[in-house]
C-alpha cells in the first residue's frame, strides 16, 4: 500500500468511536481550532485542561463551539498539564495534546515515574508529510523531533515505534528507508554503517513489521527512477514510506524544506508513551494539528 494525501486520516479516524483526547492549555497557536474542528468531525471527544475563563473567552472571540466539549478550570500551566497526563496514564483520555505550554513542561510530566506516560520504550517523533511534487505520496519521517543523536539501540527502538504506528494507520509492512549521504558503506561516515546494520538486522528478523534497507541517500529512496540510474535493486529503494534521518539536525532540515518549501502537508504524533502525544509547533497550521490529532486519534486504537 502506497499512502495517497494525508486526507485518509481523517477518513480513517472518524471510524469507530471516538478517542478522547486530553488538550493541556489550549490558547491560542490554533490549537482550540484544531480541537473543536476535531470534535466536531468526531474524530475525538475532547477535553481540554486549562483556565476556563480564559479558554471560553478565547472560544467566544474565535467563533469556536464548545458543545459537547469538557472544560476541566485550573488556571495553573503545570498543575494543567499534570491533570492533563493524568488523565491519559488512568485510561480517562486516549491521547494527550500540548496547547501553549512549553515542551520541556509537558514531557517533565510525561516521563514522570509515579503517574506519567512511561513505558520503559524511547520516545520518537514521526511526522507523515504529503509531497505535492510527489503527485500527494505520503511520506514519513523520524526522528525529526526528539532524539538529537540517536545511537544503533536507538534507531532500532525508532524504527519499531514508526512500524507500530503505520501499522494502526493501514500500513502492514512499511519501507524504512536508513538515510545517509550516499548509499555505499563508508566506514568514515558512521551514518552509512548504522544503515547497514539496521538494514541486515530487519533481514535476519531482529527488527519486524517492516521492511528496511540502507545506506539510501534522499534522492534513491524515494525516486524509482533515481534508483534505477543508480542500479539499486530493492522493495525499498525509491518506494519509501518513511525516512529514517540519522540524527535531529538532518530530520529537522528535511522535514521544514517538505512542510515549508515545497507547500507540503503534514501530521505528527510523538510515540513510544503509553499512548500518542500530539506535539506540534507553535507555527504549525490548524489543518497539521487537524492532521495530528487524527494521526493520534489511529495511534490511540487497541
Amino acid at each position: 500500500m502506497t499512502m495517497q494525501r494525508l486526507d485518509f486520516l481523517l477518513e480513517e479516524s472518524k471510524k469507530g468511536r471516538p478517542m478522547t483526547l486530553a488538550l493541556a492549555c489550549p490558547y491560542g497557536d490554533d490549537a482550540l481550532a484544531a480541537v473543536a474542528r476535531a470534535q466536531l468531525e468526531g474524530i475525538v471527544k475532547a477535553v481540554l485542561i486549562g483556565d476556563e475563563g480564559k479558554i471560553r473567552r478565547l472560544a467566544e472571540q474565535e467563533g469556536h463551539d464548545l458543545s459537547g466539549i469538557s472544560v476541566v478550570d485550573e488556571p495553573d500551566d503545570d498543575r494543567a498539564v499534570e491533570k492533563s497526563v493524568k488523565m491519559v496514564s488512568s485510561k480517562e483520555a486516549d491521547l494527550l495534546m500540548k496547547g501553549l505550554v512549553k515542551t520541556s513542561s509537558l514531557l517533565k510530566a510525561v516521563l514522570d515515574k509515579e503517574w506519567g506516560l512511561r513505558t520503559g520504550s524511547l520516545l520518537s517523533h514521526l511526522f507523515l508529510f504529503e509531497v505535492p511534487i510527489l503527485d500527494g505520496r505520503v511520506v514519513g519521517v523520524s526522528d525529526g523531533g526528539m532524539n538529537t543523536y540517536p545511537d544503533l539501540s536507538a534507531k532500532v527502538k525508532i524504527i519499531e515505534n514508526a512500524a507500530a504506528c503505520y501499522h494502526k494507520i493501514g500500513v502492514p509492512q512499511p519501507k524504512i528507508a536508513a538515510l545517509a549521504a550516499v548509499e555505499t558503506v563508508n566506514p568514515d561516515m558512521p551514518a552509512t554503517l548504522d544503515a547497514a546494520a539496521l538494514a541486515k538486522m530487519n533481514e535476519r528478523g531482529q527488527i519486524k513489521g517492516c521492511l528496511v534497507d540502507g545506506p539510501l541517500a534522499l534522492d534513491n529512496a524515494i525516486s524509482e527512477e533515481s534508483a534505477r540510474i543508480k542500479g539499486l535493486s530493492s522493495p525499498v529503494a525509491g518506494k519509501a514510506d518513511m525516512l529514517l534521518v540519522p540524527d535531529i539536525e538532518a530530520g529537522n532540515f528535511v522535514g521544514k524544506v517538505l512542510l515549508y518549501m515545497t507547500g507540503g502537508r503534514g501530521a505528527g504524533v510523538v510515540l513510544g508513551a503509553k499512548k500518542p502525544i500530539v506535539l506540534t509547533s507553535r507555527f504549525d497550521t490548524m489543518e497539521t494539528k487537524l492532521l495530528s490529532i487524527a494521526l493520534g486519534a489511529l495511534a490511540a486504537r487497541s
